[in-house]
């Protein structure tokens, strides 16, 4: 019923909690004062008629009693109101806290894992828990954690005012019966756990699917899957109904055994007060102590709020419950194991790049690069070329160390990847892919990211070098809107700002994952013009499956099948007539295709 996980998480939410705690006694105090006063009220009415029903001055005194009555009562109100208002200010601030903390350590931890979280969680699932599974805690923290410890409190509370207004006993055994509606949620929470847990794995599968699906919908209809994927996504939509389904029967039928103890329990409560009320006393000759009515209305009107506490902790259970299902798949991922940081610092010219006999797999069942060896000389034009799925993307991630190799080694400059601090290999290396990821809002907030500390005329200097100037300066200049991943752009446009954003970053070293794919032919042009120029001050390694792109590259890697099958310059690797020489020969022959007929 309680984590401590959650509470080590975020210790600063405690005095938060602490105080709705002390609020929501004191609204409990004030609901005594107010029935107290209405029984005191009625008790007079009804016993002063008895006594003297027809004396002026009898119904004068109790017009008096009436007005300071219902001062109190007002009086009483108004200080619940305030204490209410209060509480739900303590609520969110405690919620506040832990879900910026909650997300905070998310976000960290992506940090460190990089590219290396897909092998624990998908993205859909993480988006799922950082977003939807963070706000369930809102309600765990700010309505089950206090309620949980004010349950207790409030039932020591009601005993002793019980016990002060005249019956122990009645207080004693309504004390007894409290515990009913803990049992009942106990009954249902390894159930209930159970469940939840279920909901949330149907849920985040759901949501996997889906995105999957809605990313590879080119695919899906290119192959004609679509109504497959349909179909699938209509069952484990069906699944899924069904878990909610149950989880709701679960929360309705635990909330009849719970609203049967607190309704019952307050009916104990009402029949021992009659029972020990001097006019019933004869009805049971058992009871050892009379009680009066004053005490007697103040103690039936007060029976229901004795239970009222652990029965909203009991309503409060099943958001709680869900909001722990999450926590637990939060707290999972968070314990995922990160990489070791290094300590190294790479120099201001990185030296050079070496990968010696580099084997890696995604899993034990295929090797997806088999010793790989690769030098790239410091401030070299590095072309690695091949088929698609041969293992250029991969080599770019290792580079980039957002994978480990299985086997050999990296090196940058002589000193291992592994032991390079990350910051420093961020700072001295820039990956630029075809499909770059930009955030909504301006070209300025899209550049920032790569030098917070860039002017504006070093920004401007970018994007003149990646040819995207003149097309801003006809827009809005560094405020003109991007939309989500720019979508507003073209394909060559977006591969600009990517290029300027790389440029004003200004690393050491530069790669190039098909950095020229997908857009339009004068983009193409144009990019490839400037990472030429590029490649005559820095290091740059250009992937392509384009042979072509590559052709002015000091050196030349061939891949095929996870190996480096040769190397060596265009007109090397044309003269030995392996694999190099028959994809130039393919792609030319497909490029130049119809040429020769139209001529």
């Amino acid at each position: 019923m309680f984590d401590k996980r959650l509470m080590t998480v975020c210790p600063e939410s405690r005095r938060y909690i602490i105080g709705n705690m002390i609020l929501q006694w004191l609204e409990l105090i004030c609901s005594a004062v107010i029935f107290y006063a209405v029984a005191y009220v009625i008790s007079s009415f009804i016993t002063g008629i008895a006594v003297n029903g027809t004396a002026a001055d009898m119904r004068a005194f109790h017009l008096q009693q009436l007005i300071t009555a219902l001062i109190i009562v007002a009086a009483m109100i108004l200080i619940r109101f305030f204490c209410t208002k209060a509480a739900l200010k303590m609520s969110y601030l405690a919620s506040k806290t832990v879900k910026r903390k909650m997300r905070e350590m998310i976000y960290g931890k992506l940090l460190k894992l990089g590219s290396r979280y897909r092998g624990s969680v998908t993205t859909a699932e993480l988006v799922q828990e950082s977003v939807e599974g963070v706000d369930q805690l809102e309600s765990y923290f700010g309505q089950y954690v206090p309620q949980f410890f004010y349950a207790f409190i409030a039932q020591v509370t009601l005993f002793v005012i019980f016990g002060i207004a005249g019956s122990w006993s009645v207080g004693g055994v309504l004390l007894i019966c409290v515990p009913l509606i803990p049992g009942a949620i106990m009954m249902v929470q390894k159930i209930a756990k159970k469940l939840l847990s279920k909901y949330w794995g149907q849920y985040t599968k759901l949501g996997s699917t889906f995105l999957e699906n809605l990313q590879g919908m080119t695919t899906l209809k290119t192959y004609q899957a679509d109504e497959y994927k349909n179909r699938q996504m209509n069952e484990e939509s069906e699944n899924f109904r069904f878990v909610t389904m149950k989880v709701l029967t679960m929360q309705l039928n635990s909330i009849i055994i719970m609203d049967f103890f607190t309704y019952g329990g307050a009916a104990i409560g009402i029949a021992m007060v009659l029972s020990q009320y001097d006019i019933f006393a004869g009805f049971f000759p058992d009871a050892a102590e009379g009680i009066s009515l004053r005490t007697a209305i103040f103690m039936i009107l007060m029976s229901a709020e004795f239970f009222l506490p652990m029965r909203r902790l009991g309503s409060y259970f099943h958001v709680a419950m869900n909001g722990m299902a999450a926590s637990d798949k939060i707290f999972r991922f968070l314990a995922v194991e990160e990489p070791e940081d290094g300590t190294a610092e790479l120099s201001e010219n990185v030296g050079d790049i070496k990968l010696e006999n580099v084997h890696f797999s995604y899993d034990t069942e295929r090797e997806i690069l088999h010793g790989v060896d690769i030098t790239i000389p410091q401030g070299a034009f590095i072309g690695i070329v091949g088929e698609s799925g041969c293992g250029k993307s991969t080599v770019a991630s290792l580079l980039m160390n957002r994978l480990s190799a299985g086997e050999g080694i990296i090196t940058y400059g002589g000193t291992p990847i592994s032991q390079i601090r990350r910051e420093s290999l961020i700072k001295s290396v820039v990956y630029i892919s075809h499909n770059s990821v930009f955030f909504k809002g301006t070209v300025r907030e899209n550049l920032e990211p790569a030098k917070p500390s860039a002017s504006e005329s070093e920004m401007w200097a970018a994007l003149e070098n990646s040819g995207l100037a003149d097309f801003l300066r006809s827009e809005n200049g560094l405020d003109t809107a991007i939309a989500e991943n720019a979508g507003n752009l073209s394909g060559g446009q977006r591969q600009r700002l990517a290029l300027a954003r790389a440029l004003l970053h200004d690393p050491a070293v530069y790669i190039f994952d098909e950095a020229t794919s997908s857009i339009d032919v004068e983009s193409e042009e144009a990019i490839l013009a400037r990472i030429r120029e590029l490649a005559k001050e820095k290091t740059v390694v250009m992937i392509s499956h384009r042979l072509a792109n590559t052709v002015t590259a000091d050196c030349i890697y061939a891949m095929e099948d996870g190996s480096v099958t040769e190397s060596g310059t265009h007109g090397e690797l044309l003269k030995n007539g392996g694999t190099y020489a028959r994809l130039w020969e393919t792609q030319q022959a497909l490029e130049n295709y119809g040429k020769g007929e139209s001529a």
